[in-house]
């Protein structure tokens, strides 16, 4: 490979000490004997020529084919890699343009006015244009032996701090994660080339990491929730060397920031296949260590209101995707942690707390434990609470409470969030019918609906504290 900016289909053969070292060729930690891709001795990527595949430009967005050109033009190599190729290759639209090149952050800057560098642990460029952002990475190479260096930092563990050890095209796909997204396309002779097996595994629909997998895991522990998102996403199946890894390990977690592991329970059930991701998550005995309150409360019955609501409620989300509806991790993790605020409230309200005030303790602590794991922004806590607090209030609709309530501008989530609990028979459906009625109905009929409420509807069933009698004031 030179320096500049095309791919030679011929490469000379390499025998370099990076090459022979870059993946290590264990096995699974069963010691059974498994396919685990390794490095190879020589470089001989495939080359699929334009004619034997399907990627093409036009499925490619402007900015990022104006990227791939314009660092080419300037002497760089450049390709599209990950997501966007893989998409295209099994017919679906791309959404994410990754691109990777020998062209160093600082030199991405250089040719790109519009550029900005993020990243301590893994140092990239993103180019913006207006609301897009193309992503460009500079190849990585594989730690060889115990490197370390300004640009590696490894844990004790194995795990990976920071990764910014540059390398050539050969050393990047043999650093990537799966082989199905170690595939690049060459926008000069539009070919896509294949260091890994990557395109064989694409057509056997099965999810491969690149290496010995208890070590890959462990650089990285994140990419065990990327093995389940990506098997829900595309429908590939784990093989059996990538997955038997990850059962008993999920307790690696626990160090990675909970910060990113809350942007990777977004990417888990808010990319269209929640419910499928929360069983696979579930199957890894992966979801205990992302939800430990909400796993713990679950129990044994499939067909019982725990499981009913956080499956009904991701099926709603799953839905509202597809339909180009918006959703909000505030809905999602209200769903999630519903029932241990149920189970924190028990107590209190044994105490004799009123109900309201046992709902926002048992809130704070269960949002406080959650925290520990994946954090929680508070411009979604917040109206996660308010969503909590108004099925409360949706039981109390005499006088004018229930024009008071429709007006609430959380009303509608609340709203969902009651008819998931109906759904799931925790509350009666006829509460929740009578919401339906209410918010379609006219005014004079929404009167009569309240009127024919009686005395009944007067509260939730919240214990409420008599006010003491009233002093009489002395006569003067």
């Amino acid at each position: 490979m030179s320096g500049g900016g095309g791919f030679d289909p011929s490469p000379p053969v390499s025998t370099s000490e990076s090459a022979l070292c870059r993946v290590s060729g264990g096995g699974s930690p069963d010691g059974a004997s498994h396919n685990v891709i390794k490095g190879p001795t020589i470089s001989s990527p495939k080359i699929i020529p334009r004619a034997e595949h399907v990627v093409s430009r036009a499925n490619i967005s402007d900015n990022a084919l104006k990227v791939l050109y314009r660092l080419n033009s300037a002497g760089y190599e450049a390709y599209l890699v990950g997501g966007g190729v893989r998409d295209m290759l099994l017919g679906r639209e791309p959404k994410d343009f990754d691109i990777a090149t020998n062209a160093s952050p600082e030199q991405v800057r250089d040719v790109f006015r519009n550029c900005r560098l993020i990243g301590r642990r893994f140092r990239l460029a993103h180019i913006l244009f207006g609301r897009e952002t193309i992503e460009v990475a500079t190849f990585r190479r594989a730690q060889v032996e115990e490197e370390e260096g300004p640009g590696m930092e490894i844990e004790e563990g194995g795990r990976i701090l920071r990764d910014n050890v540059y390398g050539t095209l050969e050393d990047d796909a043999w650093r990537r994660d799966f082989t199905i997204n170690a595939l690049y396309y060459n926008v000069q002779d539009f070919s896509v080339i294949d260091y890994v097996n990557g395109m064989a595994d694409i057509t056997a629909g099965v999810l491969r990491i690149i290496g010995d997998p208890a070590q890959r895991y462990r650089e990285d522990p994140v990419r065990m929730l990327r093995a389940v998102r990506f098997a829900a996403k595309i429908g590939f199946q784990i093989d059996a060397a990538s997955e038997a890894f990850i059962y008993d390990n999920g307790h690696l977690l626990d160090d990675i920031p909970a910060a990113r592991l809350f942007d990777e329970v977004l990417k888990l059930f808010m990319s269209g296949q929640a419910v499928q991701t929360y069983e696979l998550l579930r199957h890894y005995y992966l979801f205990e260590f992302l939800f430990p309150l909400t796993d713990d409360s679950l129990g044994e019955e499939e067909d019982g209101m725990p499981h009913q609501l956080v499956l009904r409620a991701l099926t709603n989300t799953d839905a509202r995707i597809a339909v180009g509806k918006p959703v909000t991790p505030a809905f999602l993790y209200a769903a999630l942690l519903w029932e241990p605020v149920r189970i924190a409230m028990r107590p209190l309200l044994e105490q004799g707390v009123d109900e309201l005030p046992a709902l926002h303790q048992a809130a704070n602590s269960v949002i406080e434990e959650q925290l520990r794991y994946t954090s929680l922004p508070r411009r979604f806590s917040t109206p996660m609470v308010e969503i909590w607090s108004m099925q409360l209030r949706l039981g109390s609709r005499s006088g004018r409470r229930a024009f008071r309530l429709l007006e609430h501008p959380r009303f509608r989530a609340a709203y969902d969030f009651l008819l998931l609990r109906g759904e799931s028979g925790e509350v009666e459906q006829a509460l929740c019918d009578w919401w339906t009625e209410f918010q379609v109905a006219d005014e004079p009929a929404r009167e009569e609906m309240v009127k024919q409420l009686g005395p009944a509807a007067a509260g939730s069933g919240a214990k409420r504290r008599k006010r003491p009698p009233r002093r009489k004031k002395s006569a003067e």
